[in-house]
């Protein structure tokens, strides 16, 4: 457990892109573009793969580049609901020929969302406040949880994104050695099942972990104001089970006044395929949980659900109004992929699609000694590469060169953990048994190679 701010290392995850030295390979137009982009956009942005794709189109888990070749999306989680949906685009459209306003008129649709939208969760969570992103959401969590215990403390995982903002990026440790945690933020190590299984109990040292992270900051002085969560830690390696480690985190956490904040940006709205929630596989219920860009599919809306007695002192020392959090067109999307989800069955399709594929990606690693685990809950899934089986080295340049050589196949998937060693694949809800089948043949091809 980490009980500095600064000491960071970058994560191989994020620094394998493009390849300015392939940049003569491609074609006339994309050399053009990429020179373009250097010029306007600045050196901060990146682009994925060491042959950047090009994406002018996307319908359902395809992608789509101006000659018309084909991209099976098995990355982006965002569109969550599928590229461009009928559904979500006729809402949009439909609702901008209308009115799109703030959240300060008496307006049906935010109601009728927000009913439906908090029927989805524990009856302790009973408020929603919208925000436009997953960083606004966890910003304003972070806001309500030092109002409401008097302290500034954070406790998170040591390879967790929760944003982008000031506040959210110093307890975002992925983030780099660029971006320096706060000094009321400590870390602990992220739910590793597969190494801490050789140690003893994971949630004894979870919980011992927090343990000591809380004495630290109450040393300090700062006291804990919460602890936050990716429920399906999609940035520290992609931890689903087992089910139920998430507890002793959250009795500790809460004994010592502190708050549990569950971010469901990336697990939620059904993705893992057991239920609405991640958080709700390991059996607690958050004081606060936040959501992101996925409810709306793409459309700037995000949220945050609270245990309604955090919000009386709150709600009338604080004047909070964020502009066009939750507008009417925004609702609009959130409520047509809500829609969506159920009518489609989409959850009940994450879990069907995600244990094909799991099963296929076990039965393809059996005998391949860089594959150590494949992990994961419903369409969200991290395949563990080591260097080998023995010591669980982690193999960050084995991820880097599958994730490639998919990309090459036309297959887009990416890469987390510390040492950007897990395959992370979190496809469009709608990815189908056929999808899976061309995704699982290229990897096949691929572990055939790495034999």
């Amino acid at each position: 457990m980490s009980t500095t701010a600064s000491v960071r290392k970058p994560s191989k995850a994020m620094i394998n892109g493009f390849d300015p030295a392939r940049l003569s390979e491609l074609p006339d137009h994309i050399q053009e573009n990429i020179r373009r982009r250097e010029q306007s956009l600045g050196p901060s942005y990146r682009l994925f793969y060491n042959t950047p794709v090009e994406a002018v189109r996307g319908q359902g888990t395809k992608l789509y580049d101006s000659e018309g070749n084909e991209y099976l999306d098995a990355y982006n989680n965002v569109p969550s609901v599928g590229h461009a949906h009928p559904r979500v685009v006729a809402a949009v459209h439909e609702q901008m020929q209308k009115l799109n306003t703030n959240t300060r008129y008496v307006q049906e649709s935010i109601l009728d969302y927000s009913e439906q939208l908090l029927s989805t969760f524990p009856a302790e969570l009973g408020h929603v406040m919208y925000t436009c992103t997953g960083s606004e959401a966890n910003d304003l969590a972070m806001r309500v949880a030092k109002y409401v215990t008097g302290n500034q403390g954070i406790i998170v995982t040591a390879g967790a994104y929760h944003g982008l903002t000031t506040e959210v990026a110093a307890f975002s440790p992925s983030l780099g050695v660029g971006v320096p945690l706060g000094a009321n933020v400590r870390v602990i190590d992220a739910p590793d099942t597969l190494r801490y299984a050789r140690q003893g109990s994971l949630e004894d040292h979870l919980r011992n972990q927090v343990r000591a992270a809380i004495a630290d900051l109450q040393r300090h002085g700062v006291g804990l104001a919460a602890f936050i969560a990716d429920s399906i830690f999609s940035s520290d390696g992609v931890f689903a089970g087992p089910a139920g480690f998430l507890r002793p985190i959250i009795e500790e956490v809460q004994a010592a006044g502190g708050l549990y904040v569950a971010d469901e940006v990336q697990p939620g709205f059904g993705r893992t395929g057991e239920q609405w929630w991640g958080f709700q596989r390991h059996g607690i219920v958050p004081d606060i949980v936040t959501m992101g860009k996925p409810m709306g599919n793409g459309i700037p809306i995000s949220a945050a659900v609270f245990k309604p007695e955090l919000l009386v002192e709150f709600g009338k020392n604080i004047r909070y109004f964020n502009t066009f959090g939750g507008n009417t067109v925004a609702i609009a999307a959130a409520q047509a992929v809500l829609d969506v989800i159920r009518e489609e069955s989409l959850m009940e399709n994450a879990l069907k699609v995600g244990e094909q594929i799991q099963t296929g990606l076990r039965e393809l690693g059996q005998g391949l000694e860089q594959v150590a685990e494949v992990r994961g809950s419903g369409l969200f899934i991290g395949v563990d590469l080591v260097t080998d089986r023995s010591t669980l080295t982690p193999d960050g340049e084995t991820a880097a060169y599958i994730v490639n050589r998919l990309r090459e196949e036309r297959i887009l998937i990416s890469a987390c953990g510390a040492q950007g060693n897990v395959l992370k694949l979190r496809p469009p809800m709608p990815f189908s048994t056929n999808d899976a089948d061309r995704l699982l043949e290229a990897m096949g091809r691929i572990f055939r190679d790495l034999h």
